[in-house]
């Protein structure tokens, strides 16, 4: 008989998903005291552990970190070796374990106590050395690892995970932390062109914009269309002000009705009132209306003046999708 694996991957994910529901009985006066030290905190908020708990550490740093509480993660086998330096009054100290027994992060609580360094330690024995020897203990004790064995950390650093992950919502919550503030920490991202880059970033300006005058023949506005390349030009009355577009689209309307492009005015094809953005739009916002509007290019106007001109293709360049 053939070995069912679909089967073995269910009870594995069902035993994890138990794991982090019954973290519920677990958020009570403790929860409560981790999220106002660390959202008291006036210095950094070191988190640290070993082996697997380690591996889970550095992912709770960074969600701390970039959902705003300044956290970095320290190996506590390191720490004893110079990185302790790192460490200062004012700071706190995340200690991860399931045991609660680890020897390398023991090793450093006579110094933290000694700075003044709050502890808080997470791990599944409240009677342990370090849950004893904290600050403030929390647990994320599990019934059994997702592991036939009992032996690999399964269900239990999945469990540390979801806390970790608790505590940095909440505290993102607590701050009133917001999309602009994520985006402030993510510039380099998909997430902080999505919530940082505006239209003015990524617009065409000046002679670069694609534009003709009403009296100006369809057959010049298509050569303003190719040297351009946005595949439209913007169509202004003599004081300037933008009444109307040229795209690809009305162009393969026009040569369908056989107009005679080197006669007819573009005013007389043109598409009038277009819709524009203000210069204070997210290009991501953009994106969004020329999708829900099936829109290639847009012109950015300022009082009806046209400032700028970008299409989708300016939008996917810029990393804007």
């Amino acid at each position: 008989m053939s070995f069912d694996y679909i089967k073995a991957a269910q009870q594995v994910i069902d035993l994890e998903a138990k794991a982090v529901k019954n973290l519920h009985q677990y958020l009570g006066q403790d929860f409560i005291d981790v999220c106002q030290q660390l959202e008291q905190c006036q210095g950094k908020v070191i988190v640290t552990g070993m082996g697997k708990s380690g591996h889970i550490g550095r992912k709770i740093a960074a969600t701390l970190a970039s959902t705003g509480t300044p956290a970095f993660f320290v190996h506590p086998g390191e720490a004893s070796h110079g990185d302790l330096g790192m460490i200062s009054h004012g700071d706190l100290v995340l200690a991860l374990s399931n045991s609660g027994e680890s020897n390398e992060i023991l090793a450093l609580y006579p110094v933290l106590q000694r700075q003044q360094v709050p502890i808080i330690a997470m791990t599944s024995n409240p009677g342990s050395a370090m849950a004893r020897g904290a600050n403030i203990h929390l647990n994320i004790d599990v019934q059994r690892e997702a592991c036939p064995l009992g032996l690999a950390p399964t269900a239990s650093t999945t469990a540390a995970l979801a806390m970790g992950d608790a505590i940095a919502v909440t505290l993102l919550q607590a701050r009133g932390f917001t999309a602009n503030d994520f985006a402030l920490s993510h510039p380099g991202g998909a997430l902080g062109k999505k919530l940082l880059l505006s239209v003015p970033d990524i617009m065409l300006t000046g002679d670069e914009m694609p534009l003709v005058g009403l009296e100006q023949t369809i057959r010049e506005a298509l050569l303003e269309m190719s040297e351009k390349g946005l595949g439209m030009t913007g169509v202004i009355d003599t004081e300037g002000r933008l009444v109307g577009v040229f795209t690809d689209g009305d162009l393969r309307r026009v040569l369908d009705k056989r107009v005679d492009i080197h006669q007819t005015p573009i005013r007389q094809v043109m598409t009038a009132n277009p819709k524009v953005l203000e210069p204070d739009w997210l290009a991501f916002d953009a994106l969004k209306l020329m999708k829900e509007k099936s829109i290639n290019g847009l012109f950015v106007t300022d009082q009806q003046i046209p400032v700028g001109a970008f299409n989708m293709h300016s939008l996917l360049q810029a990393g804007v999708y």
